[in-house]
């Protein structure tokens, strides 16, 4: 059951909230049954309010009757001040990092246990990628996510290394081995992945930092094999990455 269920004589608006973080990592897509059983709500009621959240564009119903988070959502929570503030700020260096290797090129943030992705440009190769501009990844599983992980809170930590899931044959579930790489991305400043969340990608990560050094956020490219040059890519992230840092430490003076 969802964390958030809605309780009896509750109001509209909490059995909306509750409907609404029905939706999870773990639950991206699901039937209305499902968000009457997560949500704690009568099927009449969740009926009723899921139509409403359809028409009004925060939910979406697919053509198999399952339903997913509309579009509508990410755009009101893109006016947060800080995801708008750092997916604009962020924007022309993430070009660079295109325009300098033409791979995937992504922009995340750690949410929870997940990673969730602020912006993403499509590279030219052939890369199977899974991500899209307001998804939500596991960050065991991404150059991206690793990045987030290494410098998230030990509780944070704690909690991933609980529910290690296996989505390809690569990916680390081992939480002893998954702590020696984290380890080692704090070591040498960059993730990386060799398909572990899809076939035949691998990608790369580092760290957004504050003015204060703690990470706000990772910038980072999916391509099919580090033929390229690790050690070129990896430099091209951090010069962005450091670019970043830098006119958010400018705007907040």
């Amino acid at each position: 059951m969802a964390g958030n269920t809605a309780q009896p004589g509750a109001t509209v608006t909490s059995r909306v909230m509750a409907i609404l973080g029905s939706f999870d990592e773990s639950h991206h897509q699901q039937s209305l049954t499902d968000i009457s059983a997560r949500s704690g709500i009568a099927m009449t009621t969740t009926h009723r309010i899921v139509r409403e959240l359809e028409a009004w564009g925060a939910l979406k119903r697919r053509g198999d009757g399952m339903y997913v988070i509309g579009r509508r959502l990410w755009d009101v929570g893109l006016l947060a001040p800080v995801e708008r503030g750092l997916r604009e700020i962020a924007s022309p260096f993430l070009h660079d990092i295109y325009d300098a290797t033409f791979a995937t090129v992504h922009l995340g943030v750690r949410e929870g246990v997940s990673v969730l992705y602020l912006d993403r440009l499509s590279g030219h190769a052939s890369v199977s990628v899974v991500s899209q501009i307001g998804t939500r990844l596991p960050l065991h599983a991404t150059g991206v996510g690793k990045v987030l992980l290494a410098h998230a809170p030990q509780k944070v930590q704690d909690e991933v290394m609980g529910s290690l899931c296996a989505i390809t044959p690569h990916t680390i579930t081992d939480p002893d081995r998954l702590r020696a790489d984290l380890d080692s991305v704090l070591a040498r400043g960059y993730a990386e992945t060799v398909e572990e969340m899809t076939l035949g990608a691998c990608s790369l990560g580092v760290p957004v930092r504050r003015g204060d050094g703690s990470v706000i956020a990772a910038v980072g490219v999916v391509v099919p094999g580090f033929r390229q040059g690790k050690t070129r890519l990896v430099s091209v992230l951090e010069t962005a990455s450091r670019g970043i840092g830098l006119r958010l430490q400018n705007l907040s003076r």
